[in-house]
């Protein structure tokens, strides 16, 4: 008999992995699971002194990790399991972005690869057994608007981000009756180190640059919605269902708002 996963993620009590903690989307997420009275954040992030600073904000818990590594992956699930018995919910939440097409090189593209994919892979090997040995958990993979629509400028961000949507539906449909509740975060631009190269947050601020905070408020309302798709920027929905409706007119849409973007002509017409 299948176990629902369709519960309310409550997050009072809980105990919560971010990787990418140190700034950013995973910053503000641990800002706003202690608010929300988590039982532990556990800040990780390759940036020790950045971990460190965000977990004495929030009274958690910082660890170094490089989420290249499947090992330290297992290390950062191994430290929080013995030290506070379980993880509830794991935000895998590190990316980065790579500017350019076809041309980008192999190394840049392994590097976004093992980050922005294979991370989450490590990440589902080393918490869904015991999750489901536990009676449950939540994992939340933050993937991109990019990942539904395409990311102007960047092959690599685009790939790479359509491949976290589609693994975050995958565990989604194959762990979902085993109480493990998954989550696709696909925001537009947000306030953080990627968007800060770009002034108002590039192509992807068409819609405005968020703020973290705002992301996290969207991220709990859609834990008590258990709306498996998370979209910050409401807009993103619009785009996708006209995308779905006719796709040569999208993607001929998408080659004008290329064309204002590499021109410098203003994102949205009016």
């Amino acid at each position: 008999m299948e176990k629902s996963s369709e519960v309310n993620m409550e997050i009072k009590g809980k105990i919560i992995i971010v990787t990418g903690g140190a700034s950013g989307i995973g910053r503000g997420l641990c800002q706003r699971f202690a608010k929300e009275g988590a039982k532990a954040v556990i800040a990780a992030d390759i940036n020790e002194a950045g971990a460190k600073a965000v977990a004495g904000e929030v009274g958690g818990e910082a660890f170094v990790c490089d989420v290249r590594k499947e090992s330290d992956i297992v290390g950062l699930v191994k430290f929080t399991e013995d030290k506070y018995g379980g993880v509830d919910l794991f935000c895998s939440n590190a990316g980065i972005i790579a500017i350019g097409g076809y041309e980008v090189d192999n190394e840049a593209w392994q590097r976004i690869w093992e980050i922005n994919v294979l991370a989450h892979v490590f990440v589902a090997r080393a918490v869904i057994p015991g999750m489901i040995r536990r009676g449950g958990g939540a994992i939340m993979i933050t993937a991109s608007a990019a990942g539904l629509l395409s990311q102007i400028g960047s092959l690599p961000y685009s790939v790479t981000k359509h491949a976290a949507v589609g693994m975050a539906e995958n565990l989604a449909i194959t762990y979902g009756g085993q109480g493990i509740q998954v989550f696709a975060l696909c925001p537009q631009a947000v306030e953080s180190e990627m968007t800060r190269q770009h002034e108002g947050g590039g192509v992807a601020g068409v819609d405005g640059l968020m703020k973290p905070e705002q992301l996290a408020d969207a991220v709990m309302e859609s834990f008590a919605a258990d709306e498996f798709l998370i979209l910050p920027h409401k807009e993103v929905k619009t785009y996708m269902q006209r995308k779905a409706a006719d796709y040569n007119r999208w993607i001929q849409g998408m080659r004008r708002l290329q064309d204002r973007f590499l021109t410098g002509a203003p994102l949205k017409k009016g």
